[in-house]
Order: structure tokens, then C-alpha cells, then sequence
């Protein structure tokens, strides 16, 4: 049993076709006991009105916030929602392919020791300046917190309900779990998984604003990961 948090923004062209395919995928494995949680950002297009559709046809969970408070806000908020403790999440605009949920699923149900599994966008489809500032961002985040992971910024993860929300919460946090987890102690797992052109609707997110801001977010998990530490060695 899993939760699939999908947050949104915006993304009234692609949302319709990314549940049909999810629900074809999962089908096709004979998965059956989960639920889709949809958290709409705000948005400003035909969203809603897609969102209302759907919930006619599919048995899915809607949460609206009531202004726009980001990716990581709304990914926490789905979280605090879902039903069941292990947590699927990818994007909401198409470009993670849920031909590839499946295999995550598998690996992370088929060992104990790990407590999440992340996906690696193999030849990514986007600009160069933004696949090339990631290579750099996920560079330095590796070598600083020794997480294994070459590309953190990959929507496709599943993970532990109880252990996430252990972590205190910040903007950003959806994008250092892997650091976060393994800085805990939690093992993690990464696979390679399919990238795809966004061809509908267009990105939220400037590139150099993430840069920017994760330099501060290092500092931010850094000291998490060290009040952690500390935490236990006095227990």
C-alpha cells in the first residue's frame, strides 16, 4: 500500500494524461491498494476545472492551498494527507514517466534495509544551461554530504512516511532527501529512470533561483543533519 503525492501548479494540459498513465502503469503490475493525492499550488489556469473532471472519473484525492507556497510546501501537505507510511512522489507536468514507478516500487518492497528509493533522469530532455547548473548543484551537494546521489533534483522518489516527517520541515527539503536520509542513518537506493521533453505548459521554477537558494539550503541540512548527530550521542 502506497500514497502517490503529485503536487501541482499550472499544469492543466498535462495532469489528465499523467493519471491515465499512472493508473495504466500500476495496472499492469497488479498493484491496487493506493491512493493519488493531487495538492493544486494555486493555479492559475484551467487546473481546477481539469481537477474536478477527474474527480468523476478516478478515485483521487484533491487538496487546494489557498496561495502559492511552493513545491516543497505542497509535497509536506500531501504527506501530512496520505493514508498509508510509504510515499510515492514525481511532478506534475509529464516529464517523469510512470512506466518507470514500477521498478522503484519493486526494489524498495523487496528490501528492508531501505528506506528510499530514488530515481536518476537518464539523458535528461531539457535546456542545457538548466542540465548543466544541476550537474554542478548535484557536484557539490554529493561531495559535501557523501549521498550517492548524482541527481537529487529527480521528482520520482519513494520513501518513508514516519522518517520525512522526523525531518524538520523547510522550503526546499524535496530536493536534499536523499542527503537527509542518509545523514539519519536511513540506506538509500537510486535507479536510472526515463526523462522526458516537457511539451506542454512551461517550467515554475528559474534556474539560477534554485542555485541560489541552495546554497543556503546546504547550510540549512548541514546543521539538521549535525543536531541529529548530536542529539544521539547524548541519548
Amino acid at each position: 500500500m502506497f500514497s502517490i503525492i503529485i503536487p501541482i501548479y499550472n499544469e492543466s494540459e498535462n495532469i489528465e494524461s499523467l493519471i491515465k498513465e499512472i493508473y495504466h502503469s500500476l495496472k499492469k503490475k497488479n498493484y491496487n491498494k493506493y491512493e493519488i493525492i493531487l495538492v493544486d499550488d494555486f493555479s492559475e489556469d484551467n487546473t481546477n476545472t481539469i481537477l474536478s473532471k477527474l474527480e468523476k472519473i478516478y478515485e483521487i484525492k484533491i487538496i487546494k492551498n489557498f496561495s502559492n507556497q511552493g513545491q516543497s510546501f505542497s509535497i509536506h501537505k500531501g504527506i501530512l494527507e496520505a493514508s498509508h507510511n510509504t510515499i510515492v512522489t514525481l511532478d506534475g507536468d509529464g516529464q517523469n514517466n510512470p512506466k518507470d514507478m514500477p521498478s522503484l516500487i519493486d526494489k524498495y518492497f523487496s528490501d528492508e534495509k531501505i528506506y528510499l528509493v530514488g530515481g536518476i533522469r537518464h539523458k535528461r530532455k531539457d535546456s542545457l544551461i538548466k542540465v548543466f547548473s544541476s550537474k554542478v548543484a548535484n557536484f557539490v551537494r554529493s561531495s559535501i554530504f557523501d549521498d550517492d546521489c548524482k541527481d537529487t533534483g529527480c521528482s520520482l522518489k519513494i520513501f518513508d512516511r514516519d522518517v520525512f516527517l522526523n525531518f524538520p520541515f523547510f522550503n526546499g527539503i524535496h530536493r536534499f532527501l536523499p542527503s537527509l536520509f542518509k545523514g539519519y542513518g536511513y540506506d538509500t537506493f537510486f535507479i536510472n529512470v526515463d526523462h522526458r521533453p516537457r511539451t506542454k505548459g512551461k517550467s515554475k521554477y528559474g534556474t539560477f533561483d534554485r542555485l541560489y537558494r541552495g546554497i543556503f539550503d546546504i547550510i540549512k541540512v548541514k546543521k539538521i543533519i549535525k543536531r541529529n548527530l548530536k542529539k544521539h550521542e547524548y541519548n
